[in-house]
């Protein structure tokens, strides 16, 4: 395998502290009082974090897209159609190969908006049609805030489905601060769009301190000596079935409709990922009473984010290459 090949297929830096700080979380968890306090801090963070999202999302941006629905809607439908169908179609192998925990992690994963920075990042390197992958990502992100509760209770009814009080944390935790964010845009707007790194780092941190505190408790309830090797293994073969499906039928059904180039470039890259920045606080919310096997709840998610970032990777350089060529 040659150097530069290796060099894209390596893990990046977000990646590599998302496993340092499982493996910190597995040897020194937050116990007691401290593990209280984390859990506040936490809190304060994701609603920060949603503010921060509300107030960089413009509705400019919104209503200028709208006009190329029939992309968005592709985009919608692989998003929150095709996943959730195909993590259901994975129903005998998880049942056979995973832990419950790990497989309703499966089912969490496919009912997740879309990525933000990394969709229109590959996007752009692959000569994609970026404004309309802002516009479906964006949007696909603020959609996901109510879809994602209701798929959650449709596919993991038997998981315990989504609780009164979880829905009324989603409202005060995540989209009360987003709203509040939205409508501060008029004194926040200009900050936040000189300020962009600024909503990356919030995102970072606030992805690591739910990764630590939420598997800190997992670790404290036993998640290693319940969770066998062979299921891991078998977590990611599933993640990465389920991110092969996508993309081919991505790239079979927007040829199929007759999308420009351009147009595929953006639905394929919006279309096949899974957001771990809203994934991580909306499972925290969502799973709050299932602290010891939040752990297994968040795994595949987390284990599917490292590959769809490195298989993404590969694909935008290469589909640039090929746009030099001609």
């Amino acid at each position: 395998m040659s150097r530069p090949l290796l060099r894209r297929l390596r893990p990046d830096n977000f990646s590599l502290a998302l496993i340092a700080t499982i493996v910190l979380a597995s040897l020194l968890p937050c116990r007691g009082g401290f593990a209280h306090f984390m859990d506040v801090l936490t809190d304060a963070a994701i609603a920060a974090l949603f503010f921060l999202h509300g107030a960089k999302l413009s509705r400019q941006s919104v209503l200028a897209g709208a006009t190329h629905w029939k992309l968005h809607l592709t985009v919608f439908a692989c998003t929150f159609v095709l996943f959730p169908v195909l993590g259901l179609l994975t129903r005998p192998l998880g049942e056979w190969l995973l832990t419950p925990g790990l497989y309703a992690g499966v089912l969490f994963l496919c009912t997740l908006p879309s990525t933000v920075q990394s969709s229109i990042a590959f996007t752009s390197m692959a000569g994609g049609n970026v404004p309309a992958a802002v516009v479906s990502a964006s949007t696909s992100s603020l959609i996901g805030v109510f879809l994602t509760p209701l798929l959650v209770g449709l596919l993991l009814a038997q998981h315990g489905g989504v609780s009164g009080k979880a829905v009324v944390d989603i409202l005060l935790l995540l989209m009360l601060p987003f709203v509040l964010g939205h409508l501060s845009r008029p004194w926040t707007g200009v900050f936040m769009d000189r300020h962009a790194r600024m909503l990356k780092l919030s995102d970072h941190g606030t992805i690591l301190l739910v990764v630590y505190t939420s598997f800190s408790a997992a670790v404290v309830g036993g998640l290693w000596h319940e969770t066998p090797t062979s299921a891991l293994i078998a977590t990611f073969a599933i993640d990465a079935g389920l991110l092969t499906a996508v993309m081919l039928i991505n790239v079979f059904a927007s040829g199929r409709l007759g999308f420009s180039r351009e147009d595929r470039i953006a639905i394929f890259f919006c279309g096949s990922k899974k957001s771990l920045a809203s994934g991580m606080p909306m499972a925290r919310v969502l799973f709050a009473g299932q602290a010891a096997s939040f752990g297994a709840l968040v795994l595949p998610l987390m284990m599917f984010h490292v590959t769809q970032l490195m298989v993404c990777a590969v694909i935008a350089q290469r589909l640039a290459a090929r746009a030099r060529v001609r």
